[in-house]
C-alpha cells in the first residue's frame, strides 16, 4: 500500500509509520520535525518518504499534500494538547487547539481528498476524550468530540466515492504529549499497542477503533449516564 501519515515524527504517527514501513508498505510521513523525518527514512530508506509538514499552516499544507496521488491508506494523526486553567481563561487556546486538532487535519483532507479513490480508507485520530467531560479538558475534548462527528459525517458522504472513513478513539498512550500531563493516567499503553491496535482495526474496517478496549468500554459506558452522574465520575478521575 502507499500510505501518508501525519503527525509521524513522534508518538502514534511515528510508531504507526515504522510498523508499515516494517510489513513492507511504502510511507509518506510527514511532520514538522525534519530530523525525526530524516531519521525514520534512514531507518526505512526504501519504503519512508519525510515530508516536512504544519498542518497549521494552510498554504503550505495545501502545496505539500496535493502533489500526492496513489494514495490507498491516509491517517491524519497529527493533534496537540493544552489544558485550561479556568481561574485564566484563555480563548487563545481554544484557537491553538481547534486550528491544530480540527482544522489543521481538516486541511489535510482538503489538500488529499482530491487525490483519493475507490477503495481508498482516511482514517482521523481523535481520542476518548470526547466521551466525557473532563477537568481542563475543554478544548482538547471539545475538539476531539469535533473530529469523531466529522469523520461519522464523512463516512456517509465519502461511501458513494467508495472511500472508507474510519475513526481512531485512543485511550492514554505513552507518548511525548501525554508525558507532560500531571495526573494519573489509567490503563495506559505503549504507542506499539496502540499501532498494533490501529493497524488491527483499519485492516477490519472498524468504524471506531477505541483502545484500550476496557478503558474505551467503560467511558462508553459512563457517557450514557446522566450528566451529573457524569460529572461525578470525571471529578473522581481528576
Amino acid at each position: 500500500m502507499n500510505i501518508l501519515i501525519t503527525g509521524a515524527t513522534s508518538g502514534i504517527g511515528q510508531q504507526l509509520a515504522r510498523d508499515y514501513a516494517a510489513a513492507g508498505h511504502h510511507v509518506v510521513a510527514c511532520g514538522r520535525n525534519e530530523q525525526a523525518l530524516a531519521t525514520l527514512h534512514n531507518e526505512y530508506p526504501e519504503h519512508i518518504a519525510g515530508q516536512p509538514l504544519d498542518i497549521a499552516d494552510a498554504d503550505a499544507t495545501q502545496r505539500a499534500l496535493s502533489t500526492y496521488t496513489n494514495i490507498d491508506l491516509v491517517i491524519l494523526a497529527a493533534g496537540v494538547c493544552e489544558y485550561l486553567d479556568v481561574e485564566h481563561f484563555d480563548a487563545a487556546l481554544f484557537q491553538r487547539v481547534f486550528d491544530v486538532n480540527v482544522i489543521g487535519t481538516m486541511r489535510c483532507v482538503e489538500a488529499l481528498l482530491p487525490q483519493l479513490s475507490k477503495g481508498s480508507t482516511l482514517v482521523l485520530v481523535g481520542s476518548t476524550a470526547r466521551l466525557l467531560p473532563f477537568t481542563r479538558a475543554e478544548a482538547y475534548g471539545a475538539s476531539k468530540a469535533a473530529v469523531h462527528y466529522i469523520a461519522a459525517s464523512l463516512r456517509i458522504d465519502l461511501a458513494k466515492r467508495g472511500i472508507e472513513v474510519l475513526h481512531v478513539s485512543p485511550g492514554f498512550v505513552e507518548t511525548p504529549m501525554t508525558a507532560q500531563n500531571d495526573f494519573e493516567m489509567p490503563m495506559q499503553v505503549s504507542v506499539e499497542t496502540a499501532s498494533k491496535a490501529i493497524r488491527r482495526g483499519i485492516a477490519k474496517g472498524t468504524f471506531d477503533i477505541t483502545f484500550p478496549r476496557l478503558f474505551g468500554l467503560i467511558l462508553k459506558f459512563a457517557s450514557r449516564l446522566p450528566q451529573r452522574w457524569q460529572q461525578a465520575f470525571s471529578r473522581r478521575l481528576s
